[in-house]
């Protein structure tokens, strides 16, 4: 008699121990996941600085400019809008993909240094997208699992979405200006 309630304690302690474990796990998950979050956040604003930077410096010609600077504006007003920040990559794309580009630009002042700041902010963004959504994905793993959802363990907290972004500085095959970025990245 004695040793099965011996038996039960330990099982209930271990059950007990095993759970708080699962909602500490998953509570380091969500912050990860909110740190990600944040650092992704902070790339696209930087991005979208130095792309309003490139628009305003008077490297581009005035078409080109707008269109940047537009995509650039729109972009800052909200980080996680995903089709703003696609429409930024695109508008890049579309400076760094004109005929010429980079040769245009080679012995104007601060050209090369504020192209490499624009290459390195896109690359930035790749790199948090890529870890942002790597914790949403072993986060949604943890949640899925039956002992989390039966007790509930994730709380009121929201369901994490991934963030998909067009975030590539040059289009597939191109060989512009960003093509040594696209080869980094892909």
């Amino acid at each position: 008699m004695i040793a099965n309630i011996v038996i039960i304690a330990a099982v209930l302690l271990f059950l007990g121990v095993y759970v708080s474990w699962r909602a500490g796990r998953l509570d380091r998950l969500h912050t990860r996941l909110e740190a990600a979050q944040a650092a992704l956040d902070v790339t696209l604003v930087r991005r979208s600085s130095v792309a309003l930077e490139l628009a305003s410096s008077g490297l581009l010609d005035p078409a080109t400019s707008l269109l940047l600077a537009e995509a650039a504006h729109n972009a800052r007003g909200g980080p996680s809008s995903e089709l703003a920040q696609s429409n930024l990559s695109r508008a890049l794309r579309a400076a760094f993909a004109q005929p010429g580009f980079r040769a245009s630009l080679t012995g104007k002042d601060g050209a090369d240094e504020l192209l490499a700041e624009v290459e390195a902010a896109a690359h930035q963004v790749f790199v948090a997208r890529t870890f942002y959504n790597n914790a949403v994905a072993v986060t949604r793993e943890a949640r899925g699992k039956p002992l989390v959802r039966l007790l509930r363990l994730a709380g009121n907290a929201g369901r994490p979405e991934f963030f998909e972004m067009d975030d590539s500085l040059v289009a597939e095959g191109g060989d512009g200006a960003g093509a040594r970025l696209h080869r980094l990245a892909g």
